[in-house]
């Protein structure tokens, strides 16, 4: 009963592994195996008057965790079987051991299907000994050391037998200090992991390497826009990259003289120099502001920077053939001085006019 309870569990708590397998292998795996054991002393006619009939089969189910394809750990129950002799006290000895297993184990992939092992670990063994058929009965417990090796072999990506040697240490009886042995296990073990490998990427044929003549890092057979210079940024096509840019460009003053707002003759020049300017880049606009000395009433002055702003205006438009909605008047009085003081040159200076010119260029974006 109690071997038919712990197989259950040990089998139930894998259960929850096996239900998130999806698409690809997953680290878990469970196991079981049968195989024969050999306790040691065994019937060496030394400590014993004659052998009887050996129970020396032994069986262990296993569930596992695989760190990467080389190294997991295992946690397993074993049973490692039974042997009877008589002793020189005529008594009938029957002895076994079982208990949890836990350890480390490794994998040697040698062939394409084939792999060895080695493991080591601890077994927490029970060991019992039914003694003079029932009479007297021993049992003790603790740690056996063991180590192991193997050969593998998968039927297919989920399903493994392997071929197994065990060999304990140290299954003693030092409680009542009637037993100390050793053991050596042979045995297969069949092991399922859970999960679906997935599937090879199918072989392409090698192509021809791609080619960037004009090294934008766009290929050819995918560049709309050859010969793009290496300096410029570029799209998925290969072409470059735009952006608009709006500048303020301010070419020169204007100056007047003093109340008044009549263009002088020499100014002409450079109202000439800012047409040309205009026509040249039709998508700039213009504005003319008008400025005053610090002379008179501030309203005064006002009007009158309003006036020579005007002035320039107009002659743009009609002179130069400038568009009017491309050209914008502002008076800004004595409120912007460029030359600080009340003296002579500071009121020429300050009587100007300013045209500031707004556009936006289309320009490459560099790397």
């Amino acid at each position: 009963m109690m071997k038919n309870t712990l197989k259950v569990v040990l089998l139930t708590s894998m259960l929850p592994f096996a239900a998130v397998a999806e698409q690809e292998l997953t680290p878990w795996y469970v196991g079981g195996g049968l195989g024969i054991n050999n306790y040691e002393p065994h019937c060496d006619l030394k400590t014993m008057t004659h052998c009887e009939d050996d129970d020396p089969y032994a069986w262990d189910v296993f569930g596992g965790y695989l760190f990467n394809d080389y190294f997991g750990i295992e946690l397993g129950y074993r049973d490692l079987g039974r042997i009877q002799w008589t002793d020189f006290s005529n008594k009938r000895n029957d002895v076994g051991a079982r208990g949890m297993a836990l350890g480390l184990v490794g994998f040697y992939p040698f062939a394409d299907k084939w792999s060895l092992s080695a493991e080591a670990g601890g077994m927490n063994y029970l060991l019992k000994n039914i003694k003079n058929y029932g009479t007297e009965y021993y049992s003790d417990s603790g740690i056996a050391p063991y180590i192991g090796a193997g050969i593998g072999y998968n039927f297919t990506e989920n399903l493994k037998l392997q071929a197994k040697y065990r060999r304990y240490e140290n299954l003693d009886d030092d409680k009542y200090n009637t037993l100390e042995m050793e053991s050596n296990y042979w045995g297969l073990e069949l092991s399922y992991r859970f999960g679906k490998a997935k599937a090879a990427a199918p072989v392409v044929a090698a192509a021809a390497a791609p080619i960037d003549s004009d090294n934008d890092g766009v290929m050819d057979d995918q560049d709309s826009c050859p010969d793009t210079p290496a300096t410029h940024k570029v799209d998925a096509n290969g072409c470059t990259v735009y952006e608009f840019v709006t500048d303020n460009h301010d070419l020169g003053g204007i100056l007047f003289d003093n109340n008044s707002s009549v263009i002088k003759s020499a100014s002409y020049a450079d109202i000439e120099k800012l047409a040309n300017y205009l026509k040249k880049n039709p998508e700039h606009t213009v504005s003319i502001e008008g400025h005053a000395s610090n002379v008179g009433k501030p309203a005064y002055n006002m009007t009158l920077s309003e006036s020579r702003a005007k002035s320039v205006a107009e002659a743009l438009a009609a002179k130069y053939d400038i568009e009017a909605s491309r050209i914008q008047a502002i008076g800004y009085g004595i409120t912007k001085p460029i030359m600080e003081g009340n003296t002579a040159e500071a009121h020429k200076q300050n009587r100007r006019i300013e045209a500031i010119v707004t556009g936006t260029e289309k320009r490459a974006v560099l790397k």
